[in-house]
């Protein structure tokens, strides 16, 4: 089976789930993939130094919601449109993905996967997104691109994720949503009834 109809498959039969209640800041993302010459690839983009969060860093489309946003796919997409000039139209979502926190700027995020066509004649956000990223999703099935490393904040421990994919390295809160996903696709579900 094709990976993209796999995820799709375990997606389907998966329940994601959410943070207990908490004073969070929400945020939506879409977790884009998209099928290149038969291979399975993730889009990510690189964060200019000048925006509020995550300077510099490796990340999904998404952001914040909005009060305007009846939910957070409405974030997650309307936030890729301004990041990256993806239309929505074009974005089959396959499914969402556990919610996660920020461990420093405090949101919780919520992942959607959503299958795109390959990506061409996007338009960045300058003052956001310094470059577009794309991997194929065999590098983060690869355990030997994975680190992990704990940290301590506040008294508590937290294992912090690191994907090299030289020159970039893909960390924090954007390889932990890869990690469930990449742990979506190794699990064996029952998928016929």
């Amino acid at each position: 089976m094709r990976l993209i109809e796999r995820l799709r498959s375990k997606l389907a039969y998966s329940v994601p789930s959410d943070l207990p209640p908490h004073d969070f800041r929400r945020a939506g993302v879409l977790v884009p993939v998209f099928e290149r010459d038969g291979t399975a690839h993730v889009l990510l983009t690189k964060r200019t130094d000048t925006v509020e969060h995550h300077k510099g860093q490796i990340s999904f489309p998404g952001g914040r919601q909005e009060m305007d946003d009846p939910d957070l796919l409405t974030t997650a997409l309307r936030e890729t449109y301004e990041e990256i000039g993806l239309d929505p139209a074009l974005v089959q979502v396959l499914g969402r993905l556990d919610e996660i926190e920020t461990v420093v700027s405090g949101f919780a995020i919520t992942p959607y996967v959503g299958l795109i066509p390959p990506p061409q004649d996007l338009h960045l956000n300058p003052a956001e997104i310094a470059e577009l990223v794309t991997v194929p999703v065999a590098v983060f099935l690869d355990p030997s691109n994975l680190r992990t490393e704990t940290r301590h904040r506040g008294g508590q421990s937290h294992e912090i994720y690191y994907y090299e994919y030289p020159p970039h390295v893909i960390w924090g809160a954007t390889a932990r949503i890869i990690k469930r996903m990449v742990g979506l696709l190794a699990t064996e579900t029952e998928e016929s009834s």
